[in-house]
């Protein structure tokens, strides 16, 4: 069973997830393994690239600031629905955990309409 996991921080609380870390690698695994059996979501991605900055120079605030063009794991929902679609593939188990309220619900409203695009077809 393949199980992919969308978070720029934590870590699964059970075993057997694949961590991508941001929107390109989300991409890059779907790519090279194809759809997953299992999706778990979180929207606000970016932190690693801040630390990462900061570590490399630059102030908090204006990696803050950079951190706000990262994609979002509602922009990584939105391809692989769109993936899902183009090669007539069932969207997978999904889940979101997300601790931003707003973000999670436009991820799960999101999907709930490919499949019910998918489930027309």
């Amino acid at each position: 069973m393949k199980k992919l996991y969308l978070d720029d921080i934590r870590i699964p609380q059970t075993e057997g997830w694949n961590i991508v870390r941001n929107y390109d690698d989300f991409v890059a695994w779907v790519r090279l393994n194809g759809v997953p059996d299992e999706v778990s979501f979180d929207h606000d991605l970016g932190e690693d690239v801040a630390k990462a900055k900061v570590e490399a120079g630059m102030s908090k605030r204006k990696a803050r600031e950079e951190k706000k063009y990262a994609k979002s794991g509602y922009d990584a929902a939105k391809w692989l629905g769109e993936y899902c679609i183009e090669n007539n593939t069932p969207f997978p188990t999904w889940n979101v955990h997300s601790a931003n309220p707003v973000g999670k619900a436009n991820i799960e409203a999101y999907i709930q309409n490919v499949i019910k695009h998918q489930n027309k077809l």
